[in-house]
C-alpha cells in the first residue's frame, strides 16, 4: 500500500494512469475483495446508554460541587452530530439531546453565534445551510425535545448589519436576544477582562435551573467567553456558580494517534487544530491526557481569570480537568471504531481536495490532512467506492458519455457491502444513474425495467430546455427523484423500488466529479454520505443543475 499522496493539482494525472491500466471487472467482486469491507458495514462499536449514564453521572456532580449551579459549555455538535456517529458506528447523533432530556428540569440552554460568521453567511456542510438558519433550526430541535431555551447571544457584535437582521428576526418570534461586543482587555489585560469594562459590559441573562448549557452552531461562536461573563455577574450578584465544558473528541483516554483522534484532528484541519498530550495534567498527575492545543493554549488564561473573579485558586489543575469527556468508555468494540474513523479521515481528505479545487481552502490544508493520513498508513483507494465509481466514469468515458472530456461515474456501497455503479447519460446524470440502479437492486428489480416513465422524462427535459430555458437536459438526482414519485402513479415497480430509498440513508458513495446542486441536494434527501473526485463536471462558471 503506497502511503505517497498526490498534490491537488496532480490528482486528476494520477486517476487518468490508474484507469488506463485497468481490467473491466464488475464492482461487485472488486468489493468483495476489499480489506475493509467486513470491519466496518453493520458493526456497532459504541454503547449509548453505557455513555449516557457516564456523562450524565459526571455532570450532576460537577454541579454539585459548584454550587448547584454550572454553566455547561458544549463543545462540538449538540444536535445531529454526525461526525461523531461516523467514526463511531452505533453512537446516535442526538444522544446528547436524550441526555439533556433527563435532565430538562434541571437545565436549560443559552445559544451563542458570532456576528462574523452571520454576516459572511458560514456554512454547516453536513445539511448545507448557513450558521444563523442551523441556529433556528437548533432552537426548533431543542424545544421538541421539551427542553428550555433561554436566550440567544449574539457574539463579538460590532454592528454587522446581517446581525442586526438577525436580532430583530428572533425578537418578533419572542426569543430573547442579546448582543454581546468583544471582551475589552481579551487576551492579556486580566484586569480589564474581569472588571465593569471587560465582562461588566456584557448583558447579563439572568437564569433559574442549576445547569446552564451554553452552546452554538460550530466553533468560535464565544461559547466560553459568554460562560465566563456568566460567571463574572453571579460572582457581582453574591451567588456561587462553576463552569465545565462538555467534551467529546479529542478522546482523552485513548492515544494520541488513536485513529478516532485523528479523525477530530482531520475534522477540525481547517482551524489549525493539534491534538497532543496535555502538558499541565502530565505534570500535576503524571497521567497521560489527550486535549488540544487551544485548550492548553488557553488554560493558563482561563485559570488567571478564575483566581482574580474569584480571589480563590482555579478548581481545575489541568484543561483535562475542565472537562466532562466519557464519551471513550462508550466505545465497546475498538477495531470497528478505528476502521470507521480511518474512513472519516479519507472522507475529509476529498472534501478539501474539492474545496481546494474551487478555491474554498488552501493548500496548507490539503497538505496536512496528507500528513494524517500516512500517519494512518491509508489512502484515498482505501475508501471501498472510489475504484468502482471511477472504473464506471472510464466507461462512461470510452461511450461517449463523459462530462467536460473526463469520465462521469459514481458507486454506491449498500448496507449488505456489496457495491451498485451508475454513469453518465444523455438522459441522466451518474449521480441519479447509481441511486436508481441501487433502489432496483434492493427491490429485486430486474435492470431493463425502466422506474420513470419515458414520458416523465421527456416532460421534465422539455420544461428544462424549452420552457425554462435551461442549458442542461440530463436529469440530476433531485430532478430524477421527482420523476420517480411521479412515476409511482402508473408503475408499480417505480412504488417499490421508491419506498427503498430509505434504506440508502447512511451509505456510501464516491463520484468521479466535483457534486453540481441538483444532485447534492438529492443526495441530502436521500441521506448519501458522498464524497468526489476534484474534477468539474463542465466547464462553466457557474451550473445550477
Amino acid at each position: 500500500m503506497t502511503t505517497q499522496l498526490p498534490r491537488p493539482q496532480k490528482v486528476a494525472k494520477r486517476c487518468l494512469r490508474y484507469l488506463a491500466g485497468w481490467t473491466i471487472v464488475k464492482a461487485r467482486a472488486l468489493i468483495k475483495r476489499h480489506p475493509l469491507r467486513k470491519t466496518v458495514l453493520n458493526k456497532i462499536g459504541f454503547d449509548n446508554e453505557k455513555y449516557l449514564s457516564e456523562q450524565t453521572s459526571e455532570i450532576l456532580r460537577r454541579a454539585e460541587q459548584n454550587g448547584n449551579k454550572l454553566y455547561l459549555e458544549f463543545g462540538g455538535k449538540l444536535m445531529h452530530d454526525m461526525h461523531a456517529a461516523r467514526v463511531l458506528p452505533g453512537y446516535d447523533p442526538n444522544v446528547k439531546l436524550r441526555l439533556l432530556q433527563q435532565l430538562r428540569d434541571k437545565a436549560e440552554i443559552i445559544l451563542c453565534i458570532y456576528a462574523g460568521d452571520i454576516e459572511r453567511k458560514k456554512m454547516r456542510a453536513d445539511f448545507g445551510i448557513t450558521y444563523d438558519s442551523e441556529a433556528l433550526k437548533l432552537i426548533d430541535g431543542l424545544r421538541s425535545w421539551g427542553l428550555l431555551v433561554r436566550a440567544v447571544i449574539i457574539t463579538r457584535f460590532t454592528g454587522q448589519h446581517m446581525a442586526k437582521q438577525f436580532r430583530a428576526r428572533l425578537e418578533q418570534r419572542d426569543v430573547k436576544v442579546a448582543c454581546h461586543r468583544l471582551t475589552q482587555g481579551y487576551p492579556n489585560d486580566v484586569e480589564t477582562i474581569v472588571s465593569a469594562e471587560g465582562y461588566g459590559a456584557a448583558e447579563f441573562i439572568e437564569t433559574e435551573r442549576p445547569i446552564v448549557v451554553v452552546t452554538g452552531p460550530g466553533p468560535g461562536s464565544g461559547k466560553l467567553a459568554t460562560c465566563l461573563s456568566q460567571l463574572y455577574h453571579e460572582r457581582q450578584r453574591g451567588r456561587v456558580a462553576g463552569y465545565a465544558k462538555f467534551e467529546t473528541f479529542p478522546v482523552w483516554n485513548l492515544p494520541l494517534e488513536h485513529p478516532v483522534n485523528v479523525a477530530y484532528e482531520a475534522a477540525t484541519v481547517d482551524l489549525k487544530d493539534l491534538n497532543m498530550v496535555d502538558p499541565l495534567h502530565l505534570q500535576a498527575y503524571n497521567k497521560v491526557a489527550i486535549n488540544y492545543n487551544r485548550d492548553v493554549e488557553a488554560f493558563p488564561l482561563l485559570s488567571a481569570i478564575w483566581e482574580k473573579m474569584t480571589n480563590e485558586s482555579c478548581p481545575y489543575r489541568s484543561p483535562t480537568d475542565m472537562g466532562v469527556n466519557r464519551i471513550g468508555f462508550g466505545i465497546i468494540d475498538d477495531r470497528v471504531v478505528c476502521e470507521a474513523a480511518k474512513q472519516e479521515v479519507i472522507r475529509r481528505y476529498f472534501r478539501h481536495l474539492c474545496e481546494y479545487r474551487s478555491g474554498q481552502t488552501e493548500q496548507d490544508t490539503v497538505d496536512r490532512l496528507e500528513l494524517l493520513m500516512r500517519k494512518l498508513k491509508i489512502n484515498p483507494e482505501d475508501r471501498p467506492v472510489v475504484n468502482p465509481a471511477r472504473q464506471a466514469g472510464k466507461e462512461a468515458l470510452e461511450n461517449g458519455k463523459g462530462c467536460n472530456g473526463i469520465f462521469c461515474g459514481a458507486a454506491v456501497q449498500l448496507k449488505d457491502g456489496s457495491v451498485v455503479i451508475g454513469k453518465n447519460s444523455e438522459t441522466m446524470h451518474a449521480a441519479a444513474s447509481v441511486v436508481i440502479n441501487a433502489i432496483k437492486e434492493l427491490a429485486g428489480i430486474p435492470d431493463k425495467i425502466p422506474l420513470i416513465a419515458p414520458q416523465v422524462v421527456q416532460s421534465i427535459v422539455h420544461m428544462k430546455h424549452n420552457i425554462l430555458k435551461g442549458k442542461y437536459t440530463s436529469l440530476n438526482l433531485d430532478e430524477a427523484l421527482i420523476g420517480l414519485a411521479i412515476s409511482c402513479a402508473t408503475n408499480p415497480a417505480a412504488q417499490l423500488a421508491m419506498e427503498k430509498l430509505i434504506d440508502l440513508r447512511d451509505c456510501e458513495m464516491h463520484m468521479t466529479h466535483i457534486v453540481t446542486p441538483g444532485d447534492e441536494a438529492g443526495m441530502r434527501r436521500v441521506g448519501l454520505l458522498c464524497t468526489s473526485d476534484p474534477f468539474f463536471a463542465s466547464s462553466d462558471l457557474f451550473v445550477d443543475s
